[in-house]
């Protein structure tokens, strides 16, 4: 036991002010390098506890570790960075810049927007991190007004001449069909990296501007910058503008010779591109070999099949598909309607279309109501085509109504049933001024003889000022693509052409002759 006087004689030391600093880097590290290893909102619950006792919510890094992981983490809670930003009064920028990219980079673009609202009625000036994503959420949902606005408020800022916000200026307006402000962005730029030729590439072939994309590439490599594999699937998209199976065999052939990673979505976009090309086998090789494929690889591959006649390997490839873990989209069950359309598998096609919506959720839109009339109508069932379309919770567009039309002129040239002349007045009443229509429906009647009715049909046309948008066709010789216009003899090599079918006319009449003096 100690004795009474030495214990009267102890004195506690109040700990140095050196000591208390000490502890709370400590404790501050300690906080730090858990919120790095948290994977969970529940330990990160714990942990802001921990801070809050701590007296550390105010440090400006661990409030930015906190809204990082909430904000950008796959189990991260945007509505608890909202809280915390909420009740500190002193919220960082950073904090801000996290919130306004979770939102854009979550498919909630429009939140986005109205973060930043909010964070400029709090008096907090954006920087050059704040901008880049929302110009994506503006890209995202098209809002062309929104990001012209702030784009003006980057350029009274100065931030307009960086780099990573010319890039997303250029994806804006690209998405927003306005591809010449989008030029104008890009030849403005002082300094270019990969991602900024990439996205003018991009912006082009969204917009149709499939000529420009590919003069842009080509001087994209002219100023030395090496291809990558999101080079790669904008050619790809160009060349299915195209139609151009050679120049997409070229750029395979580029992203073997550089020995690109064929990812998922490059793999994806190589499939795509040989299948709607027309080139089925390829898009089947390049299928097999992919390691990783998500639900676009397996949608494109049936639906390149079924659009190409093959509809029994596209259903088949659809029960293999569901056999795995990967769920169908839209897009794999347009792929399987066309098929059973083709194979006149009406009832299948019906318990698809009623499986896709009750099994999966899926929404139909305006290309899987022309599907299930093309299914009907292939298989003569006009009437039944009929009352889908009264049916559909949609008002049906003039490609479905057309669609049925077709079917009439093959199952019931004489319209017996009647079906013809109501879809008739129904396109007539849609497109008023579609010269198209009326050529399809004089020539109807033509068929049967109905001259008279063909007449009115012609006469009304040619009263209304209409014409029929003239056909094109397209030839490939030698690696260049050449267009045929209906009617159009300005074509430079015209006259060979026709020389040359004169040539074959008579070559025919001469084998005809001297088959006809052999008996």
């Amino acid at each position: 036991m100690v004795p009474l006087t030495k214990l009267t004689a102890t004195r506690i030391q109040p700990p140095k002010i050196s000591d208390c600093n000490t502890n709370l880097v400590s404790k501050r590290l300690k906080c730090l390098s858990l919120l790095k290893k948290c994977t969970s909102m529940k330990q990160l619950y714990q942990i802001h506890a921990q801070i809050q006792i701590s007296g550390l919510q105010s440090d400006p890094l661990i409030s930015k570790s906190i809204t990082h992981f909430c904000a950008l983490h796959p189990n991260g809670s945007l509505s608890y960075v909202r809280l915390v930003i909420r009740k500190s009064n002193n919220s960082m920028l950073s904090s801000w810049n996290n919130l306004i990219r979770g939102y854009s980079v979550r498919n909630t673009p429009k939140q986005a927007l109205w973060v930043f609202l909010s964070m400029r009625g709090r008096g907090i000036r954006p920087n050059r991190l704040t901008y880049p994503f929302l110009f994506k959420a503006c890209a995202a949902i098209g809002a062309i007004k929104v990001g012209r606005q702030i784009h003006t408020d980057a350029l009274k800022r100065g931030e307009d001449s960086v780099i990573y916000v010319q890039n997303t200026l250029v994806l804006f307006y690209g998405s927003c069909g306005k591809i010449n402000y989008a030029r104008r962005v890009f030849d403005e730029m002082t300094m270019r990296t990969i991602v900024s030729w990439n996205s003018i590439v991009s912006a082009c072939i969204e917009n149709d501007r499939i000529k420009d994309s590919m003069e842009l590439f080509v001087r994209m490599r002219d100023c030395g910058f090496e291809t990558d594999e999101v080079t790669m699937v904008g050619l790809l998209s160009a060349c299915v503008g195209l139609g151009n199976l050679s120049l997409g065999k070229w750029v395979h052939s580029q992203v073997i010779e550089k020995g690109l990673i064929v990812n998922c979505k490059l793999g994806t976009s190589l499939l795509d591109m040989y299948a709607k090309c027309g080139d089925v086998y390829c898009a089947g090789r390049v299928f097999d070999r992919m390691d990783e494929r998500s639900v676009w690889t397996w949608s494109a591959m049936i639906l390149g099949f079924a659009q190409h006649g093959c509809a029994m390997e596209a259903l088949a490839l659809f029960e293999k598909m569901n056999g795995g873990a990967i769920k169908p989209n839209y897009v794999t069950y347009l792929g399987v309607l066309c098929a059973c359309s083709h194979v006149g598998l009406v009832e299948d096609g019906r318990r698809f279309f009623h499986e896709m919506q009750d099994l999966h959720g899926i929404k139909p839109v305006m290309a899987h109501y022309g599907a299930m009339v093309d299914c009907f109508g292939r298989a003569g069932l006009l009437r039944e085509a009929y009352t889908f379309i009264a049916k559909m919770p949609v008002k049906p567009d003039a490609v479905v109504w057309r669609t049925l039309l077709s079917a009439c002129k093959i199952h019931d040239i004489n319209d017996y049933s009647g079906v013809g002349e109501k879809v008739g007045k129904s396109l007539f009443e849609l497109e008023p001024r579609s010269g198209g229509n009326f050529v399809m429906i004089a020539n109807k009647y033509a068929d049967v003889g109905m001259w008279e009715n063909a007449e009115r049909v012609r006469r009304g046309m040619r009263d209304r000022g209409l014409k029929k948008m003239t056909g094109v066709s397209c030839v490939q010789v030698g690696g260049s693509i050449h267009r045929f216009f209906s009617g159009d003899d300005s074509h430079e090599a015209c006259e060979g052409i026709h020389l040359l079918a004169l040539l074959n006319g008579l070559n025919l009449h001469s084998k005809m002759v001297d088959y006809e003096q052999s008996f």
